[in-house]
């Protein structure tokens, strides 16, 4: 009786931390469906060609005599609009965060190294509001020397601004995948005679590629999803791109400047530009999945490789390689025609790639010393000038929507959201996790699909669930503009995170407590409730920590689900209000609080940066851990 209890208790928290993560499927089938649902009737008025390809974006059509018009709804200069803004970001922050990376990775010393890597780290998670806002008050300046209108605002500006929030990013992915390539691949190339940036450049950087690209794909996928950096320093003007300094709008701020007073064709335009910017970041997903996926198929071949380099002599390294087909040298007139050839222009070291070796590795240092600069100049202006002003009349003081604002409502409805996400995310994450980790076929197809749909959900903008938020929180179940609205939009978007940072922790605790549990006769869940979800718990913890700085980061998705606006003191979660975020947004379009924005700034990106290095600590202190464990 007791066994079939068991067995029984078992059965129940499988299906119930399978339905969890069968939950991420239904979400992301949700916010598509209702894209969709917004975006048909109106593509079906427009046509869906004319709203792809048309080059008019005209909301304020009106006729003296007949009235309002339809307007014209073409998206195709916000789409170029948005390539050329993402392609100047990568330009811009993938040079920079690739060499950075390189740098980090294999030239930097060791007492450095850890002080700047842990610095990048930190830095990613500055809000992107942040990063808009010292774009309009510091670069758009400094390049309105330049431009002819004044005002700096432009392709340059979007591009500077994205490069900067994309670095840290493409520094930390592109510097893990470094560190991961089999170190026998560059003793290899050193015992054969190539100099340390030779070897580097020519063994460690080919082998660690596919990491590499997905790391700039990644970066892609911010920019071009990235809102209200853009919308602080684009310009805004719904035309083509003319020139590096001419205004222009992207497909994310086209959403936020008209969707508070757009008509309903107009709106159901501006959902299906959000439909349009869901498919371009699925199929960049969808080249990083390939990528990665093409990377992790020579896994098993690297070993392989790494032993031949350091058994052969170089005569039959060549031919070994070759016959084995496990690489495909190369040199720079063709194909190798023999091991002469091959000594030649691999093992002795020629001048010109000599050169260009030491060349990407003082570009290395030079990007580093650019990234860090950047990042720290941010935060210190921001403290700069927001610190004086940091005043009990701005942080406790009664709202009024005239004379000295004050912050406090904006901060208790972000704790309010917070809580509320944190409730609703957390749990569902966590469950999930356990299932993929514990109870899942890893090679199952439904394993596949529910990781698919987890990393979908995280590739999805954030304006996107903004979208997705307003259509079904505030519209189909009547909760308005609110935060409760507010908070269910922000914990969907957060669940990916959960579920990644916390299947991570639970994978990283050791197999031997598992089995030692069963071989005491416990259970499937007993084991995990008992063993493994205690090992577990700081790299639980640094992912809570993480996922609540993603939320009070957050701009967009409750800008349209919340309000976009200061408003007085919440009475409860049925009540519209603005998060810190939100609240630096509105601030920041005033000239005649300048003094107050930069002290919100600073409380936030005060708040952020606590956080984020809270999550580092328990991090840093699960790794040991575990290391002690094992």
């Amino acid at each position: 009786m007791h066994i079939q209890k068991k067995h029984t208790k078992e059965k129940f928290f499988k299906a119930l931390f399978g339905a969890t993560a069968i939950l991420t499927i239904l979400e992301v089938a949700s916010i598509i469906v209702f894209m969709l649902y917004g975006a048909v009737p109106a593509l079906q008025k427009i046509g869906f060609l004319n709203f792809i390809f048309g080059s008019e974006w005209n909301s304020s059509n009106y006729d003296t005599y007949t009235g309002p018009m339809e307007g014209l709804y073409g998206i195709m200069p916000m789409i170029v609009g948005s390539l050329f803004a993402t392609a100047g970001a990568v330009l811009v922050g993938g040079t920079i965060g690739f060499f950075s990376a390189v740098f980090l990775a294999e030239f930097c010393p060791k007492k450095l190294k850890k002080v700047l890597s842990h610095s990048i780290n930190l830095l990613s998670g500055i809000p992107s509001v942040v990063y808009g806002f010292f774009g309009m008050k510091v670069l758009l300046p400094l390049l309105g020397v330049f431009s002819e209108n004044g005002d700096g605002a432009g392709i340059l500006s979007v591009s500077l601004v994205l490069g900067i929030m994309i670095t840290p990013t493409v520094t930390a992915l592109s510097k893990t995948s470094i560190e991961a390539v089999d170190r026998s691949f560059f003793e290899g190339a050193v015992a054969l005679g190539a100099r340390k940036e030779r070897a580097v450049f020519k063994v460690i950087i080919p082998a660690g590629k596919s990491g590499i690209f997905a790391s700039l794909i990644l970066g892609i996928g911010r920019a071009i999803g990235e809102t209200m950096a853009v919308v602080m320093v684009a310009g805004n003007n719904p035309i083509f791109p003319s020139g590096i300094f001419a205004s222009f709008r992207t497909l994310t701020t086209n959403i936020v400047l008209e969707m508070s007073y757009g008509g309903e064709l107009q709106t159901g335009a501006l959902i299906a530009s959000g439909a349009v910017l869901t498919f371009f970041i699925l199929a960049t997903n969808i080249c990083f999945g390939l990528i990665r996926n093409s990377g992790s198929r020579f896994k098993g071949k690297k070993s392989s490789l790494a032993t031949l380099a350091t058994s052969y002599t170089s005569t039959d390294f060549t031919e070994a390689t070759k016959a084995e087909g496990l690489l495909d040298l190369q040199t720079t007139d063709g194909e190798l025609q023999n091991s002469q050839t091959f000594n030649n222009n691999f093992l002795v070291t020629s001048k010109k790639t000599d050169k260009a070796s030491l060349i990407g590795k003082h570009m290395g240092t030079v990007s580093t010393i650019i990234a860090c600069v950047s990042l720290f100049s941010i935060i210190i202006f921001i403290l700069v000038n927001g610190l004086p002003y940091i005043t009990s009349e701005l942080l406790f003081g009664e709202f009024s929507y005239a004379g000295t604002p004050s912050i406090a409502s904006s901060i208790v409805s972000t704790l309010m959201v917070i809580v509320l996400g944190s409730v609703v995310a957390f749990p569902l994450g966590i469950a999930a996790a356990i299932f993929l980790a514990e109870y899942a076929n890893k090679n199952g197809k439904m394993c596949k699909i529910i990781r698919l749909m987890s990393e979908t959900l995280g590739g999805i903008p954030s304006i996107v669930y903004g979208l997705f938020g307003l259509l079904f929180f505030c519209n189909i179940l009547k909760m308005g503009t609110s935060i409760l609205a507010g908070g269910l939009t922000l914990s969907l978007m957060i669940v990916s995170t959960t579920i990644r940072g916390t299947e991570e922790a639970l994978l990283m605790v050791n197999d031997s407590l598992r089995e030692a549990s069963y071989a005491l006769g416990a259970g499937k869940f007993r084991t995990i409730r008992k063993v493994v979800i205690p090992n577990a718990l700081p790299g639980i913890f640094a992912t809570i920590i993480l996922g609540i700085s993603r939320m009070v980061s957050e701009s967009a998705p409750v800008l349209f689900t919340m309000g976009a606006s200061i408003k007085p003191m919440p009475t409860g979660f049925k009540s519209s209000g603005a998060t810190l975020a939100v609240a630096l947004y509105a601030l920041g379009r005033e000239w005649m609080h300048i003094n107050e924005s930069y002290a919100t700034a600073c409380v936030l990106i005060i708040l952020v940066l606590i956080l984020n290095i809270a999550s580092a600590m328990i991090a840093s202190k699960f790794t040991k851990r575990l290391t002690c464990t094992t």
